[in-house]
């Protein structure tokens, strides 16, 4: 099985304490970290990157060109023999998952943000997984990350509140 840690909507601007605090009380026993956009500033990866761990990611709506530059708008990846899209998402909440769908083809999960707005559970055969936002309660009443488990043709999301 692999687990993998799920964090989007960071919206942070300089070192911030809270990233290095979900990877201590949350992400110890991952094997992987998914960033779904919105960052805002590159280094918000560093902590992920120093764990040793693979990182993926790709850059949201409110990210600056040095974001954008360094990572796409959406991204497919392998898991345990299931393929997982990730993208950040745009527009409204409502339909958002409606939306994201029609980007990706041949696919067993999307795991998206833009929301804030925690969400897991399958939809019409895929498995959709939004952590929410840890650091901005915009759309919610408080922050949130994620965990995602494959194991071979399996796959379950937990949302962790923060």
């Amino acid at each position: 099985m692999i687990r993998i840690g799920a964090i989007s909507d960071t919206h942070i601007i300089r070192p911030e304490q809270i990233i290095d605090e979900i990877i201590e009380k949350h992400f110890q026993s991952v094997d992987m970290f998914i960033h779904t956009g919105d960052m805002v500033w590159p280094g918000v990866l560093d902590a992920l990157y120093a764990t040793g761990k693979p990182v993926h990611a790709v850059s949201g709506n409110m990210d600056p060109l040095e974001v954008k530059s360094r990572y796409p708008v959406k991204k497919v990846i392998e898991v345990e023999g299931m393929r997982i899209g990730m993208i950040h998402g745009w527009g409204s909440p409502d339909g958002i998952r409606k939306r994201i769908r029609g980007e990706f083809s041949d696919i067993d999960a999307i795991v998206y943000g833009h929301t804030h707005q925690p969400f897991s559970a399958f939809e019409a055969g895929i498995f959709f997984f939004n952590p929410g936002s840890p650091t901005d309660s915009r759309f919610t009443k408080e922050g949130s990350a994620g965990i995602i488990e494959v194991d071979t043709g399996n796959i379950r999301g937990e949302i962790i509140k923060l």
